[in-house]
C-alpha cells in the first residue's frame, strides 16, 4: 500500500469547488433510461453517450473524477478513439471504476440486500488499474422500514463487505469509495433516517478499523438525512433541518482523518440535491471557517438528467451545455457560494 499515493488521490477527488460524475450505470438501467426518451440501447449509443459527457468543454474546472461501468472503461473517445481513461487524464480528471455486482437478497433476511462481488475482485482490481483507474467504488444497500429494518444481520453484513472491498483497493493502490446508502424508498420521518444513518456509518468504520483501512486514503459517499419519499410528514419543504442534520450526523460518525465526503444525491431532484449541498457548506462556514471535511458530490441523475433529456436530440453541444451548467452549479454549492 502507497499511503502517499492514496491520500493524494482521495484529496485530488474532494477537491475543493470540484466534485465526481457517477456515470457508472450498468447496461440495464442505461437502457431504461434511453428507452425513456425513445433511444435504442446498444454498445455503439452508449459510447456516444458516454463521449458526449466525458468530453463537455471545461468540464475538468467542476469535475474531479468520473465513476465507469465494465464496459465503458474499456471504450473510446468518438472522434480520436483514444481510451476513456487515457483521454480524461489528459483533462486533469481521474477514471473510477464501479466495481461491486449489484445488491442481491440477503439470505435469511426478507426484502433486505446484501452487495455481492468480492469474489475475484483482487483480480479486477489489477485489470482496471491497468485500464487506468485510480479509484473504485462499492454501494450497499439499507432499506428502513417499521422497525424491522435494518436489521443488524443486514448491516454489519454491508460494512464487512465494503470494509473487505477498501481493503483490497488499497491493497492494489486504488482509493476506495465507500457508498452505504440509507435509500429513500420508505416512510420514515428524517429522524428515523438519521438515526439509522449515524448507526450505519458508525458500524462501517468499525469495520474499516478491523481491516487497517488507511482513513486518509479513502472517500465517504453517504446519502444526505431525509425522511423516506412515502413520509406523511414530509421534510421535503425544510432544507435547512436536511443540512443541519447531515451535518450533525457526520460529526458525530465520521473520523476527522477522512479527507472528503462526497454526497450521492439518491433520487433527489437536481436542483433540490443541489440546495442541500449548498446549504451545509454554507452553515459549515458559518460555525467556524474550517470544515472537518471538504463537503462535495458525486452524482448521477442530479447531473445528468437534463443532459440526458435533450440527448433525444443528438445536440453534441446542447446536451454538453446542460451538463456544465450543472457540474458548475454544484461546483458553487460545494463552496456554499449559491446566492
Amino acid at each position: 500500500m502507497n499511503k502517499e499515493k492514496l491520500q493524494k488521490i482521495a484529496n485530488q477527488l474532494v477537491f475543493s469547488g470540484k466534485g465526481i460524475l457517477a456515470a457508472d450505470e450498468s447496461t440495464p438501467t442505461c437502457t431504461k433510461r434511453f428507452s425513456e426518451i425513445g433511444l435504442e440501447s446498444t454498445a455503439f449509443s452508449r459510447n456516444e453517450y458516454r463521449d458526449m459527457l466525458f468530453t463537455t468543454p471545461s468540464l475538468e474546472k467542476y469535475i474531479s473524477g468520473i465513476i465507469m461501468f465494465d464496459e465503458t472503461i474499456r471504450q473510446n473517445t468518438i472522434n480520436s478513439n483514444i481510451p476513456f481513461p487515457k483521454y480524461l487524464e489528459q483533462k486533469g480528471i481521474l477514471t473510477g471504476i464501479k466495481v461491486d455486482t449489484g445488491a442481491k437478497n440477503l439470505a435469511g433476511k426478507n426484502e433486505e440486500k446484501i452487495t455481492e462481488g468480492l469474489d475475484n475482485l483482487k483480480e479486477r482490481l489489477i485489470e482496471y488499474k491497468d485500464l487506468g483507474a485510480s479509484f473504485a467504488k462499492w454501494r450497499a444497500v439499507i432499506t428502513i422500514k417499521d422497525n424491522s429494518m435494518p436489521s443488524k444481520t443486514c448491516i454489519y453484513a454491508n460494512a464487512h463487505a465494503l470494509a473487505r472491498y477498501a481493503s483490497l483497493c488499497q491493497e492494489n493502490d486504488l482509493v476506495p469509495i465507500v457508498e452505504p446508502e440509507i435509500i429513500m424508498d420508505g416512510k420514515h420521518d428524517i429522524k428515523k433516517c438519521y438515526e439509522v444513518t449515524k448507526n450505519v456509518l458508525k458500524v462501517v468504520f468499525e469495520e474499516l478499523s478491523l481491516f487497517d483501512v488507511f482513513l486518509e486514503g479513502i472517500v465517504l459517499k453517504p446519502n444526505m438525512i431525509i425522511c423516506g419519499k412515502d413520509c406523511q410528514n414530509s421534510c421535503s419543504n425544510d432544507p435547512k433541518k436536511v443540512a443541519d442534520l447531515t451535518i450533525q450526523c457526520l460529526t458525530e460518525s465520521v473520523p476527522k482523518s477522512v479527507p472528503g465526503v462526497a454526497f450521492l444525491s439518491g433520487g433527489q431532484s437536481s436542483n433540490i440535491a443541489t440546495l442541500h449541498l449548498d446549504l451545509m457548506n454554507k452553515e459549515c462556514q458559518k460555525k467556524n471557517n474550517k470544515k472537518n471535511w471538504n463537503l462535495t458530490f458525486s452524482f448521477g441523475r442530479a447531473l445528468q438528467q437534463d443532459s440526458l433529456n435533450s440527448w433525444k436530440e443528438k445536440i453534441i453541444e446542447k446536451s454538453q451545455e446542460k451538463l456544465l451548467f450543472r457540474v458548475k452549479t454544484n461546483s458553487l454549492a460545494c463552496q456554499g457560494l449559491i446566492n
